[in-house]
């Protein structure tokens, strides 16, 4: 008898955790040849230089945040991106009813042992979220958010400006040369058939 209830109240919580993924738009991480990319096509060199100028830059453009997001899926951590924005929106939502369903998406979501995109933060401020997520308050994530931020300001942005998803966009400012990558790393031709060894120009 009880094993059958363990195993309803399993197949509950893991309905309950769909039916959350489903509502608020999250993905499964999957392999990043999987994934739809940003139609980088429409983001322009000059736009996507700005981002490089500081992580804040970054998060004030819509399309610099989804750049951002395809880079951090392609290294399965898109949920600290996720969850920094769904702390926005949380703390954007006046109405009480609202905000606590909110809330508590976002524990089921990143916070819980086990979630699903559960983020990697500290035992101390976990246990604080857990305490205070009863009875939720505007600012009871924001511990978990700063913490998430200054991880993908000081670790995930300085990738990013390296990665071939940025520097496939601003490499289009520079018309007439398109660089090609060989197997061997320690060299790539341009379109006259010279060699270089600066890896900073690799598609």
């Amino acid at each position: 008898m009880q094993d059958n209830r363990s195993r309803k109240d399993g197949k509950d919580k893991k309905s309950r955790i769909t039916r959350l993924l489903t509502k608020s738009g999250s993905h499964e991480n999957v392999s990043p040849e999987k994934k739809t990319t940003t139609k980088n096509s429409d983001v322009s060199p000059e736009a996507a230089l700005k981002w490089g100028e500081s992580f804040e830059e970054l998060l004030k453009h819509s399309d610099g945040v989804e750049m951002f997001t395809e880079f951090l899926r392609s290294e399965f951590s898109e949920e600290n991106i996720e969850f920094w924005l769904a702390c926005n929106d949380y703390k954007s939502t006046r109405s009480d009813s609202k905000r606590l369903n909110k809330a508590k998406t976002i524990y089921a979501l990143y916070i819980e042992a086990d979630a699903p995109k559960e983020i990697n933060i500290d035992h101390p401020t976990k246990v604080t979220i857990q305490q205070n997520i009863r009875c939720p308050t505007v600012s009871c994530f924001d511990a978990a958010q700063s913490k998430v931020y200054s991880l993908m300001k000081k670790d995930s942005y300085s990738r990013f400006l390296q990665s071939n998803i940025y520097l496939r966009v601003i490499k289009g400012k520079r018309p007439g040369i398109t660089m090609y990558r060989r197997r061997s790393r320690s060299c790539v031709f341009n379109d006259h058939g010279e060699a270089t060894s600066n890896t900073d120009v690799w598609l």
